[in-house]
């Protein structure tokens, strides 16, 4: 079920998508990102199936199925405090299968529940075991926030003042702390954003939330990216290309939403450099094809918001959530241990074990 909630931008400290995804009476509430800003609905879930169709169902996305998944585990505990010890332990391992599963490529809830499972690992009673996942969740919510803020520190060590930045889909934390850490040392940005259909991430997400922090921000459709970059733009030169990344294999391959490719490519072609944001390279996918890309139902091309786009003849739709991006057209991949040459992404392991 939803829940509606109005809250006046002038009440707002932060943006609304930063504080997305909230464990409130035995409930998972998590902000309803498709219809997004024209309504402001909460999903409400009452357990990690309802959560896990609620990462499918594209309720939220990027970096919301980290934040929804360590709620779900939260919630999962608090509901097997009755349990025995073994009882409990698989209901939060089936709980940790459905969620880390909800969507292939989206590593973020497999991490989220794999720190969770490896809390509760040497937890002797069930009171240990709730108390241990409980800790766990909300931990690793904020190890990821603070890992984006140092991601977003390096990303702006690359961007000059007054930079003109095109962004593609939604960066969510990323965004949210890249602003935040050049407004810390003095830099301003101008942003220009893609619509990104199907879902119109950029336009709905991405834009508002620079608009609610300030950012001057000019929004164009998916097929104006690689006018934008060439020379002559009427928007001015593009100084960078600057995305988030779903998934980086080891081998500097990038997979992010679908249209990544066509930017990079066209970056590539005007000498504009491609930074790709993630905290970390994947060290299970040695190279792209490790990485399973998600294939949406085609029926979701056909139409945005719900209306239908396409003439009623038409009844077969493609939609590859995701593409990849080789690493010769990648700049720079920036995690939260810095910027790295993205066929040298794999070094950020060497450096951890280091």
């Amino acid at each position: 079920m939803t829940h509606r909630l109005q809250t006046p931008a002038s009440a707002r400290r932060a943006p609304l998508l930063d504080d997305s995804v909230r464990v409130v009476d035995g409930a998972v509430l998590i902000l309803d990102r498709r219809v997004f800003p024209r309504s402001v609905e909460w999903v409400a879930a009452v357990d990690a199936e309802e959560v896990a169709a609620a990462i499918a169902g594209m309720v939220t996305q990027s970096s919301g199925p980290l934040y929804a998944a360590y709620a779900a585990m939260e919630l999962t505990a608090l509901q097997v405090a009755d349990l025995d010890l073994d009882a409990a332990g698989r209901r939060m391992r089936r709980a940790a299968e459905v969620v880390a599963t909800a969507r292939p490529t989206n590593g973020h809830p497999r991490e989220a529940v794999e720190h969770v499972l490896a809390a509760i690992d040497e937890a002797a009673s069930t009171p240990q075991l709730v108390e241990a996942a409980v800790e766990a969740a909300r931990d690793g919510s904020d190890l990821y926030r603070r890992r984006s803020r140092l991601l977003g520190d390096a990303t702006v060590a690359l961007l000059d003042d007054g930079a003109r930045i095109l962004t593609h889909c939604w960066m969510d934390t990323y965004l949210v702390e890249t602003v935040r850490a050049a407004e810390a040392v003095g830099k301003s940005f101008e942003w220009v954003a893609t619509e990104t259909r199907p879902y119109l991430q950029g336009a709905r997400l991405t834009s508002h939330t620079l608009a609610e922090m300030g950012q001057p921000v000019t929004l164009i459709t998916d097929g104006m990216g690689a006018a934008a970059m060439a020379p002559g733009s009427g928007l001015g030169p593009i100084d960078a290309l600057v995305t988030a990344a779903d998934r980086v294999s080891l081998d500097g391959s990038v997979v992010n939403k679908v249209g990544t490719l066509g930017l990079a490519v066209a970056a590539s072609a005007f000498g504009v450099p491609f930074y790709a944001l993630v905290q970390a390279p994947d060290a299970g996918a040695p190279t792209a094809d490790d990485i399973v890309v998600e294939e949406r139902d085609g029926d979701e091309v056909l139409a945005v918001g719900g209306v239908r786009t396409a003439s009623d003849l038409v009844t077969r739709g493609w939609y590859p959530a995701f593409d990849v991006t080789p690493a010769r057209f990648v700049t720079r991949i920036v995690t939260d241990r810095g910027a790295f040459p993205a066929d040298r992404v794999a070094d950020y392991h060497r450096k951890q074990q280091a």
